[in-house]
């Protein structure tokens, strides 16, 4: 498994955000200005096919990044790309000064942001018809998640 950054939106996330979001969920607004100025990862197989993508980028609090838009294709689930496309994140953010991660969850993927340390805050809105919640995880020294 091979992870690259980009800086702005390559071809590959859009093919894969395209196919996950949606294709198979749903969703009409999947891009935005954001995927310009973010950091994309793209993790690629064994083969050098493109599987799985998600951004980065830095929110409008001190020393917080927001992940979003993680998505792996239907074919490569099961096999931890999204848990290491998160490790990935937190590499980045560690190196670019940064000592929180907050992302806005689908609830359906709760369970697998908390598996990675991740903790849920504030109330559950609507995207799109599809709840989410905002989820964060503290880097470093202090890791108590806000009350």
């Amino acid at each position: 498994m091979k992870m690259s950054i980009y800086k702005g939106i390559p071809e590959y996330a859009k093919e894969i955000r395209r196919t996950v979001f949606v294709d198979e969920q749903g969703f009409h607004d999947e891009f935005d200005e954001t995927d310009r100025a973010a950091a994309h990862i793209i993790a690629f197989d064994e083969d050098a096919n493109p599987v799985a993508t998600c951004r980065i980028f830095k929110g409008s609090e001190p020393d917080t990044y927001i992940l979003g838009r993680l998505a792996v294709l239907k074919e490569y689930r099961g096999n931890n790309i999204g848990s290491k496309l998160v490790k990935e994140a937190e590499n980045y953010v560690r190196e670019n000064g940064g000592k929180r991660i907050a992302l806005h969850a689908q609830c359906r993927a709760c369970a697998f942001y908390q598996k990675s340390g991740f903790t849920a805050f504030g109330e559950t809105e609507e995207e799109e018809g599809c709840p989410h919640i905002w989820m964060e995880k503290r880097l470093g020294a202090d890791q108590t998640p806000r009350p």
